[in-house]
């Protein structure tokens, strides 16, 4: 079936009226999000209501032959809400054409009861459901209310619940167009939703039906507490009673009638019934190739379906971790606080990062995973983080007489005069002394691979100079192991002089010339660190701090805000403030300071064993060559990250030629694509149309994707400490990292925007650390992290500090609140009310 044509976006002309069928899930630029997926379902032999589409062409002839379309575009350059929108929408006629056609159609369809739902270019798509945005009217009886509902449903595109989800979403609203689906009224008797995967738990063998007496407006719009079904691979594993509060049927004339419920203790769904719901789940999913949110009904015993559209916020499939996974997985959780973007992952990571790991492991014949083993994607972007199982191959037996050769060969205290050390600062200098403005398209390119390949030199000091660091630490912990001193080995390592050590040293000078001042300690007082920055370029009294934050970030601006990992996040010079943040928190006092490895020290000489010379001379060289290890990790860590402010950039004139060119609306949004994806482009200025438009498009789903997965975390610490009961008495229960106990009142941290709270004497709880974080230890009274072991940042630092710090507890920051005074006991993992506070 078809009505007249109207021109579609300056393309092939779009019929104004077309049948379900004539669509499929690739139309939706014609028939709107939900009409594409219900077409494609009638195309696939699906049980749909019969029915037709108002196309998009509809919409648009009705812009442009009333004139609403230039008075829509002044109504929203000029802001107004979605009433005055709406309102402009109701004083213009349709046009004939267009009430001809819709007309025509509904007569075809026989002229009964029908449900006209909208169906909006930007809905039921992946990342973007905008579930209930727009309107659907029910039970809608004859040719004039057709006219009229299809009318409404056009000005519900203009709703400011329409508005607000559009600007949450991030999308334009030049690029808006709306159809309307006009189906067959289904009477039902029972009616719902179904998800065809967990929407809780993630599981995709699992069905969840949702369902109440009458039609399904009751469930979706939230006025009845509906029966609740759990399916597992079709058997039904859950079943919960619902409230049937309420139940809508439809009404003689039109329209719909609603009435109270009445309370079932038995099902209201056969087995049966829930076998072919069921069946249905798993074919649209197999359908469309992803977990589907449908809605269906039930009418004299058959079964429809009356919607289709992609799941979202789905969380992944639960991950089952072995004891490898478990052991190493504090460690990726740390580096991974933030999801990944397309370019992290496909240009820094995969060329930079990863490739390092994949040298250090193949120096001892293991295959380290691949970044997409690490970090899988669903639609582009990364779904979650996947903790890495080395693979050992053939040359692994070999790696014994490896690692001993270097050994003997690299001896950690040097490495800073090997000559691959040297040639990595000068390319580091050469590459950060271009300005990536100067280089065409290619050329921005060439600098991104240098970039990449600058960091080659880290990689291979590290293979080379990382067993010898190693191997003392075990000989270390085997003789603290054998002298009964096994606890000590954490303290004992800890307090490697190091670039980190030295930038928190600088950090809490710039901290004491703050308070040596009046003037500044008044405005470090009240001002917020993004509130300090124009002062000190602006105010002469505040020129000497202006010129020692400079001298800083010239030294320590390269290191990272959030994580190595990520070229996405800002350096320290990239957001001056972080700096300013942690100055402000060192302008309070600490508590006590405790030399945790000058006692550990002090305890191990005191054992009798070390009365003996030869004993304690190799027993105290263990400790300084281990220390010299820790510090060589560090280093190495510190200056990889010189690399990150050049290649931001690079990666952002990228990005802000590309937003001249139409693709992006913003520099920063270059992190949506993958580097190959940058590569495969010739010339950002010369981009064919149909290039821009792709590339646009391909930004804005992975954006919207990004969104849906925001309140995900990348992986569930809840399941990652599932087996770690908490104790009884205690608030959290973790990893001890760092000795001691302590009691302070809590300050929730969660990241660096928030380093300015944090007061002396107050507990750090933060959900994780990196080096950028460890000044905050100078005047914490205790560390707290959801995530994280022994050898972490947090934990490394917290016992250069003499602070007690607890690891790994998974939920701290979601368990405690700013200002509950806690006991930090670092000995045993445990958090406890303090006194005062029981």
């Amino acid at each position: 079936m078809t009505g007249e044509t109207a021109a579609a976006g300056g393309h092939q002309e779009t019929p104004l009226v077309g049948a379900l069928a004539d669509f499929g899930a690739a139309d939706v630029a014609a028939a709107g999000g939900k009409g594409a997926n219900l077409g494609e379902l009638v195309r696939a032999g699906f049980p749909v209501p019969g029915g037709f589409v108002v196309t998009t062409a509809a919409y648009a002839a009705l812009l442009a032959e009333t004139g609403l379309g230039a008075s829509l575009a002044e109504l929203l350059r000029a802001g107004v809400d979605g009433e005055r929108i709406r309102g402009a929408f109701a004083a213009v006629r349709m046009p004939e054409a267009v009430r001809g056609a819709i007309t025509a159609a509904y007569r075809q369809r026989g002229g009964g009861p029908v449900a006209v739902r909208s169906s909006a270019t930007t809905e039921d798509l992946p990342g973007a459901a905008f579930a209930g945005a727009q309107e659907t009217y029910l039970n809608v009886v004859d040719e004039d209310a057709v006219i009229d509902a299809v009318a409404r449903c056009w000005a519900s595109l203009w709703t400011d619940r329409a508005l607000a989800y559009r600007r949450h979403q991030g999308i334009d609203e030049d690029d808006l167009a709306i159809a309307v689906v006009v189906e067959d009224m289904v009477p039902a008797d029972v009616a719902g939703v179904m998800f065809t995967a967990n929407p809780v738990t993630g599981r995709r063998d699992e069905t969840v039906v949702e369902a109440g007496r009458g039609l399904g407006e009751a469930v979706v719009s939230g006025r009845v507490t509906p029966e609740r079904y759990v399916l597992s691979r079709g058997r039904l594993t859950e079943w919960t009673p619902g409230g049937q509060e309420t139940v809508i049927r439809v009404a003689a004339g039109g329209g719909t009638d609603a009435a109270p419920g009445e309370r079932r203790t038995r099902p209201i769904l056969t087995r049966q019934q829930l076998t072919r719901l069921a069946d249905l789940a798993r074919q649209t999913a197999a359908h469309f190739g992803r977990p589907q949110d449908l809605e269906w009904a039930i009418s004299a015993g058959r079964v429809y379906l009356l919607q289709a559209r992609p799941m979202t916020a789905l969380p992944p499939e639960p991950l089952a971790l072995n004891p490898v996974q478990r052991k190493v997985a504090p460690f990726f959780v740390e580096m991974f606080q933030e999801r990944p973007y397309p370019l992290d992952v496909s240009g820094w990571l995969q060329h930079g990062i990863l490739d390092m790991l994949g040298r250090m492991a193949g120096s001892i014949g293991v295959v380290f995973p691949s970044a997409s083993e690490l970090l899988p994607e669903e639609d582009g972007v990364v779904l979650r983080l996947v903790p890495p199982v080395p693979r050992p191959t053939v040359r692994a037996l070999a790696a014994p007489v490896s690692v001993l050769r270097r050994v003997r060969r690299f001896d950690p205290s040097t490495w800073t005069h090997d000559p691959r050390f040297a040639a990595f600062l000068r390319e580091a200098e050469r590459l950060r002394a271009q300005d990536p403005r100067q280089l065409d398209w290619p050329g921005l390119l060439s600098l991104v691979r240098q970039l990449f390949d600058a960091l080659r030199p880290i990689s291979e000091l590290r293979v080379s100079y990382l067993p010898g660091s190693f191997l003392p630490q075990l000989t270390l912990r085997l003789a603290l192991l054998a002298l009964g001193k096994r606890r000590l080995a954490p303290a004992l390592i800890a307090g490697a002089q190091t670039r980190t050590s030295q930038a928190n040293r600088d950090l809490a000078a710039l901290a004491d010339h703050v308070r040596a001042d009046d003037d500044l300690r008044r405005a470090f007082a009240r001002l917020d660190p993004p509130d300090l920055l124009p002062l000190l370029s602006g105010d002469p009294r505040f020129a000497e701090l202006a010129r020692r934050l400079d001298a800083f970030l010239g030294e320590y601006g390269h290191r990272e805000t959030v994580s190595l990992l990520l070229v996405s996040s800002p350096t320290w010079s990239d957001a001056p403030e972080v700096v300013l943040g942690l100055v402000k928190a060192l302008t309070h006092d600490g508590g006590p300071a405790v030399d945790q490895t000058g006692d550990a020290l002090r305890e191990l000489t005191a054992h009798p064993a070390l009365r003996n010379a030869t004993l304690r001379r190799h027993v105290l060289g263990w400790v300084q060559a281990a220390k010299t290890g820790t510090g060589f990790r560090e280093d190495t860590h510190f200056y990889a990250t010189m690399v990150l402010p050049p290649l931001r950039r690079a990666l952002l004139e990228l990005g802000d030629r590309l937003r001249a060119a139409g693709v992006l609306d913003q520099a920063a949004d270059v992190f949506h694509l993958r580097f190959e994806e940058l590569t495969a482009i010739r010339d950002a200025g010369a981009l064919a149309p149909e290039e821009r438009d792709r590339l646009r498009v391909t930004v804005l789903a992975r954006a919207a994707k990004r969104r849906e997965l925001a309140g995900l975390p990348l992986l569930d610490l809840d399941a990652l400490f599932a087996d770690r009961a908490t104790r009884a008495g205690a608030l959290l229960t973790g990893s001890g990292a760092s000795r001691g106990t302590a009691t302070g009142a809590a300050r929730i941290v969660r990241g660096p925007a928030d380093f300015a709270r944090l007061r002396g004497g107050e507990v750090l709880v933060c959900p994780y650390t990196n080096p950028s974080w460890t000044p905050l230890f100078q005047r914490a009274a205790a560390v707290v992290v959801d995530a994280g072991g022994l050898g972490s940042h947090a934990a490394i630092v917290a016992r250069e500090y003499g602070i007690p710090a607890v690891m790994g507890t998974g939920n701290g920051t979601r368990a405690l609140r700013d200002g509950q005074r806690v006991t930090v006991d670092g000995t045993t993992g445990l958090v406890t009310a303090a006194p005062d506070e029981r």
